[in-house]
């Protein structure tokens, strides 16, 4: 069984930067930072971080809305849905991969951590699968369905790390062009692959949001990432 917590990582100006933290049932493990949607550390991200920790990892997910509006949990239509899409226009790209590879630091630092440390993130978090794989030193990088990676190519040679892609088929937000970009731009690399399941969409693993969640793509995606993940660290 799991036990969570909640630490906190970064202070400035009166707020902080607090992360939902994860452990496994035998209380120590490689890390995983996991990098939220924009809808923040809400019950969904909790509940991923505690299916990682299951696995045997101890996963810490920042709350990288925190210069924003910290400890914002949102959910994903109406008004919590311009709320997030406001939040996320008005957040600082590049101070984000600060603060993720922040955390990727705190988190090897843990007492809990037995050393390795890598990175898994949905949505917002997938786009920064890739900036924080090429900022930073991540012992492997997962993404799903990160949106624009075929704008930020010109990183591709600064991603040394393991990396992994999932894309929904049927995503809108990523046309099929875009997938095969990034898919050539990592050609001959034998560590890191794009996946696409077919007549799944954005957002595909979300099993709190109906409309979008395939099941079949979600657990196929799950054992692939594990496997990636397991093979990193071995």
């Amino acid at each position: 069984m799991t036990a969570s917590r909640y630490d906190t990582i970064l202070e400035a100006d009166g707020r902080a930067m607090r992360a939902y933290v994860s452990l496994p049932p035998g209380g120590r493990g490689p890390a995983l930072v996991l990098g939220a949607e924009i809808f923040g550390i809400n019950l969904h991200i909790r509940e991923v971080a505690d299916q990682w920790a299951a696995e045997g990892f101890v996963v810490v997910a920042p709350d990288l809305f925190w210069r924003l509006e910290p400890g914002v949990e949102l959910g994903y239509d109406g008004e919590d849905l311009e709320r997030a899409r406001t939040l996320y226009r008005a957040l600082d790209l590049e101070q984000a991969v600060r603060d993720v590879a922040a955390t990727l630091d705190y988190a090897g630092a843990l007492p809990e951590c037995t050393g390795k440390v890598g990175y898994l993130g949905f949505c917002f978090g997938g786009k920064l699968s890739f900036l924080v794989a090429a900022a930073a030193e991540p012992a492997f990088s997962i993404g799903y369905y990160g949106v624009g990676l075929d704008t930020m190519l010109d990183k591709i040679g600064d991603v040394h790390c393991p990396y992994m892609m999932h894309y929904g088929g049927a995503d809108k937000s990523t046309p099929p062009e875009a997938v095969e970009a990034v898919r050539a731009a990592l050609a001959g690399r034998p560590d890191a692959v794009v996946h696409v399941y077919e007549g799944a969409g954005h957002g595909f693993n979300n099993w709190r949001k109906a409309p979008a969640f395939h099941g079949a793509a979600s657990q196929r995606a799950f054992a692939r990432s594990l496997s990636f993940a397991k093979a990193a660290l071995s």
